[in-house]
C-alpha cells in the first residue's frame, strides 16, 4: 500500500519486503520509500512527499531479497531518487485542496464486471489515483478517506488496517498493520455477517505463508471465499502464482496493482 507517511508512522523501521540491486541500495542511503503504479498512460509523475523512512526501506530489502529477483523500484522521499515507472502507466491528475478526512467503515464497492485483467491504484492520497480508474484506499486510521474523496472511481475498495474493520473489502497484513492471526479472525468476521461476499487479504509475498496458515484454520467454504493481494514490487507487471492480485510497482504518489477476473 503506498507507504509514504503511514509507513513512518505505523511501522518505525520494520519495513517493507523489497529487493535492490547494489546501486539501488547506494541509492536509498539518502532517500525515503513511498507509494505504488500500472501498465497505460504516461509515466507516473513523482512528487515531494513527506520525508520518511530510510531506515525503514533499507532494513525492509535485506529481509526481502530472497523472494524478489528482478530489480525492483526505489522509493524516494524527496522526488530525487524516484522509482523507475512503467513507460506507459497514465498520468496523474492535479491535487484537489480538500485534505483526507477520517471515516470509520465504509460500504461495499460496486461490482467489478471485468471479464480480463484489470488495473488498481491504491494511495494513502485519494487525490493523487489517476481520475477514472480503480482506487483503494484506507477506511481507518491514519490515513483514513472519505467517499467523496474517491468520487469518479469505478468500485473502490476500502481496506482495514487494523482488523477492525470487517466491513471493509479488504484487510491490510504486513509489520504494524493487522496480524497473521488477525487475518484469520477478520475472514471469519466477514464471512459470518456476509457470506456472499468475497474477503480480501493483503500482504506481502515473503508474509503469505503465514497468514495462508491462520486463514487455512478456517472452514472450507470461507477459505474458497478468500482472495489473495500479494505485494511483490519488482516494477514489471506480473502475476504471482496462486494469488489474485498482485501489487508490481511502488511510486511516490501510489501504487499499482494487476487484479484477475473475479477479485
Amino acid at each position: 500500500m503506498p507507504r509514504t507517511a503511514r509507513l513512518t508512522h505505523a511501522l518505525r523501521g520494520r519495513g517493507k519486503h523489497l529487493a535492490v540491486g547494489l546501486g539501488a541500495a547506494a541509492a536509498l542511503a539518502g532517500a525515503g520509500s513511498a507509494s505504488a503504479a500500472l501498465t497505460s498512460g504516461a509515466t507516473p509523475a513523482t512528487h515531494n512527499p513527506t520525508p520518511v523512512h530510510a531506515t525503514l526501506v533499507t532494513a525492509h530489502h535485506a529481509a526481502s531479497s530472497a523472494h524478489v529477483t528482478t530489480t525492483p523500484v526505489a522509493h524516494s522521499a524527496t522526488g530525487a531518487a524516484a522509482p523507475a515507472a512503467p513507460a506507459t502507466a497514465p498520468a496523474q491528475p492535479a491535487a484537489p485542496a480538500a485534505a483526507p478526512a477520517q471515516q470509520a467503515q465504509q460500504q461495499q464497492p460496486q461490482t467489478q464486471a471485468a471479464s480480463a485483467p484489470y488495473q488498481i491504484y491504491d494511495s494513502t492520497t485519494p487525490s493523487a489515483i489517476p481520475a477514472g480508474q480503480q482506487a483503494a484506499v484506507y477506511s481507518d486510521g491514519a490515513y483514513a478517506a472519505s467517499p467523496a474523496q474517491v468520487a469518479g472511481h469505478p468500485g473502490t475498495l476500502w481496506i482495514d488496517t487494523n482488523g477492525s474493520n470487517p466491513k471493509a473489502n479488504a484487510l491490510d497484513v504486513e509489520p504494524g498493520d493487522a496480524t497473521p492471526t488477525q487475518a484469520g479472525q477478520w475472514v471469519a468476521q466477514k464471512l459470518t455477517s456476509t457470506p456472499n461476499q468475497v474477503a480480501i487479504v493483503y500482504t506481502m509475498r515473503s508474509d503469505w505463508p503465514a497468514v495462508q496458515a491462520a486463514v487455512g484454520q478456517l472452514p472450507q467454504w470461507m477459505q474458497s471465499h478468500v482472495r489473495w493481494w500479494i505485494a511483490d514490487p519488482t516494477g514489471t507487471p506480473h502475476m504471482v502464482p496462486g494469488a489474485n492480485a498482485t501489487q508490481w510497482y511502488w511510486g511516490p504518489n501510489y501504487d499499482i496493482t494487476t487484479a484477475n477476473p473475479g477479485f
